[in-house]
């Protein structure tokens, strides 16, 4: 009898997590982006007429979750987002005197790769302006814990936001390392999870959500650098 009962309950329990993978696995949830702050709002002008010049772009992806991370963490080649190459290569249209253009991403692990610091440096010497990004992603571990547990309790019958900051911070170097121009932009994201959400999923995805963002993140910060003339040589 004893081991009757422990078996029931095994199963009892077995079943339980069943329905809770399978409901947290076919909810709806539904992401939607906010606007941006700090967006360039003047006529974009082009220089066309403006000396060729060779452009390194040295990027950081940090992430960080607030009341579990002591300090924002780098992001290592496998989780930054895919594609993002092709979202750089797209913004860099907003540039048009620009002759040749390299991209340098920045690990935690380069502190003790004398290669790829080395290879940095090089970058750097080689170029005529250096533009440094950096894109965090910040969330709140005691939101996300209580909406996890809230969600997975109500059966997701009840809608539940997860709110996530982006931050884009800019600055722009001359060949002399010295800075020309800083620049910050932060917008944020809220994915809602609950049942009768997943008829709109396919239109509201985080991964579309938060791609929109970094789009919208470089070509706006790019605009204003041309617009302002930044990357513009003194001419011979």
């Amino acid at each position: 009898m004893p081991y009757s009962r422990d078996l029931s309950r095994f199963f009892s329990t077995k079943r339980l997590v069943i329905v809770c993978v399978f409901i947290l696995t076919f909810s709806g949830c539904a992401t939607f982006s906010s606007g941006i702050e700090g967006t360039f709002n003047q006529p974009a002008t082009k220089n066309v007429n403006a000396r060729p010049v060779k452009i390194l772009i040295v990027q950081r992806h940090l992430r960080q979750t607030l009341g579990l991370d002591a300090i924002p963490k780098l992001e290592n080649k496998y989780q930054i987002m895919n594609g993002f190459d092709d979202l750089l290569l797209d913004a860099m249209n907003e540039f048009s005197n620009v002759k040749r253009w390299s991209s340098f991403t920045e690990f935690s692990s380069d502190i003790s790769d004398s290669k790829r610091l080395d290879e940095k440096d090089s970058l750097i010497a080689s170029h005529d302006f250096v533009i440094r990004i950096e894109f965090k992603k910040e969330k709140s571990f005691v939101r996300y814990f209580l909406g996890t547990m809230g969600s997975t309790l109500s059966a997701t019958l009840l809608p539940i936001p997860y709110t996530q900051d982006y931050y884009m911070n800019t600055d722009v170097f001359n060949a002399n390392g010295h800075l020309l121009k800083h620049y910050e932009r932060h917008a944020s994201t809220t994915k809602w999870v609950e049942l009768f959400l997943f008829p709109i999923y396919p239109f509201h995805t985080e991964k579309r959500k938060t791609e929109d963002i970094y789009v919208d993140f470089l070509h706006d910060v790019f605009r204003q650098i041309e617009a302002e003339q930044v990357l513009v040589l003194n001419q011979p």
